[in-house]
């Protein structure tokens, strides 16, 4: 028998949190023993019966009044809130914390999970976006994985297996481009939601699927990457690559380039993290590489996705500067969802917060929550200017 696994999900009825449990039903080894969700109560009450964790929360305190009736004839206990979040996130029995909430609310739970000695399946890009230097810091001190779960990230971390950091010559980052790839400002003008919406190859959630077709979730991974792997951006390259079959590569100093590729499903490098070092089989994602006769890449453009090249100059700052894009971000998408920015305005307000908002240099935890809540309000503030 392999050896088992003991997960806590944070944010088990998103996109990731899902097919993370559809991993567990796969592989026998993992045992799940808390869930979370910011308010779907109907998922996470089926999930509670199925899977019997210790604990679950949902942000809300009505929603969670509610789950507690709804579940009173389990043993789980329903907590609440960001205090609720953390107790998921440290729950005793597991020995892996999988992060897989939107935004930078995985941030204080992430960190409690560490402090708790819990090693880390990563999905929340946006804790390392805005602490990174938090967060490496922290793992280094109470010697914890952090394993990521991005698919690009993890191909990076895959074709890093047996070979020296310093090494590497560059990170080849994918990327697929979206749904609007090849077309130019004027043609973006009256861009909908729903159009943003239809990813050509990947099923996430809609968030992340909105900022995909700006490549600010791009920007964000350069961000990340950088945290991850201890590489300058400047040695941090994206490539357009529409097929979404080569996840990411690392080239190395003799100009060797190690690839990682595979169907674009989320399975693996969930399964992967949660595995890790073990590759364990799956089925259902196979590639058949006759149905792919041809693999390109493309420059980025970054003038009609400018958004891209603003991440690069929030990264190259350092300090808070990534926390005010990303929060600026998620208020953007937020009302361009509500049909209250046009599409293109979404990296134009994020530039405006940028150059408006104070970059602290060695923000503490509390300074990059201020930061991201400024950043909000600024594009708030921004849109009700018009």
């Amino acid at each position: 028998m392999d050896n088992i696994h003991n997960i806590t999900i944070i944010g088990s009825t998103g996109s990731i949190g899902t097919q993370t449990l559809e991993v567990a039903d796969n592989c026998k080894n993992i045992r799940v023993w808390g869930l979370s969700s910011n308010s779907n109560i109907e998922l996470l009450e089926k999930q509670i019966r199925k899977y019997r964790p210790k604990v679950a929360c949902v942000v809300s305190n009505e929603k969670a009044k509610e789950l507690r009736l709804k579940t009173a004839d389990t043993d789980t206990v329903i907590l609440s809130g960001t205090e609720g979040l953390c107790d998921v996130a440290c729950v005793k029995e597991a020995d892996t914390t999988l992060t897989a909430v939107v935004g930078i609310s995985g941030l204080i739970p992430t960190i409690n999970a560490i402090k708790n000695k819990k090693n880390i399946a990563l999905a929340n890009k946006e804790t390392l976006v805005c602490a990174g230097h938090i967060i490496t810091e922290l793992c280094k001190e109470y010697n914890v994985k952090l394993i990521p779960i991005d698919s690009e990230h993890s191909a990076i971390f895959q074709s890093m297996q047996g070979f020296r950091k310093e090494d590497v010559k560059r990170i080849l980052l994918t990327a697929s481009g979206g749904p609007f790839f090849g077309m130019k400002k004027d043609q973006l003008e009256n861009i909908k939601a729903e159009d943003a919406l239809k990813h050509p190859n990947w099923n996430m959630g809609a968030k992340v699927t909105i900022d995909s077709s700006t490549l600010v979730n791009k920007g964000l991974e350069v961000i990340e990457a950088k945290w991850l792997f201890g590489v300058d951006t400047k040695n941090i390259k994206v490539l357009i690559h529409r097929q979404s079959i080569i996840h990411s590569m690392v080239e190395y100093k003799d100009n060797g380039v190690i690839a990682q590729l595979g169907y674009p499903d989320m399975k693996l490098p969930i399964q992967y993290a949660i595995e890790y070092p073990q590759r364990l089989p799956m089925k259902g994602n196979e590639i058949d590489f006759t149905k792919y006769n041809t693999l390109t890449f493309d420059e980025p453009d970054m003038q009609t996705f400018h958004a891209l090249a603003l991440a690069y100059k929030a990264a190259e700052e350092g300090g808070s500067m990534a926390a005010v894009f990303n929060g600026a971000d998620e208020a953007a998408v937020e009302l361009f969802m509500d049909g209250k920015i046009k599409y293109l305005e979404i990296s134009d307000v994020i530039e405006k917060a940028m150059y408006n908002i104070k970059n602290i240099k060695e923000p503490t935890v509390d300074e990059i929550i201020q930061t991201d809540k400024a950043a909000r309000e600024y594009v708030y503030n921004e849109q009700l200017r018009k």
